[in-house]
């Protein structure tokens, strides 16, 4: 497994992995902390979907405005 992100906003957590799960991905969410925002928790994927796993996140994000 491959962490492809790490962050306090919960939000974009739970947007980035409802996105990679619909594009067929795998994502395993690690939250640090049971109080969103508090401790950096992050997103992982299997070696194998890596590049298309960050594909998938720098068009999700410049969609929202964010990239």
């Amino acid at each position: 497994m491959i962490e492809i992100l790490k962050t306090t906003n919960p939000v974009r957590l739970h947007f980035l992995k409802a996105m990679l799960e619909e594009a067929d991905l795998h994502p395993l969410l690690v939250e640090a902390s049971a109080y969103p925002g508090v401790l950096a928790s992050r997103l992982l994927v299997p070696d194998d979907e890596e590049v298309l796993a960050r594909r998938v996140i720098d068009e999700a994000e410049k969609a929202a405005g964010g990239g």
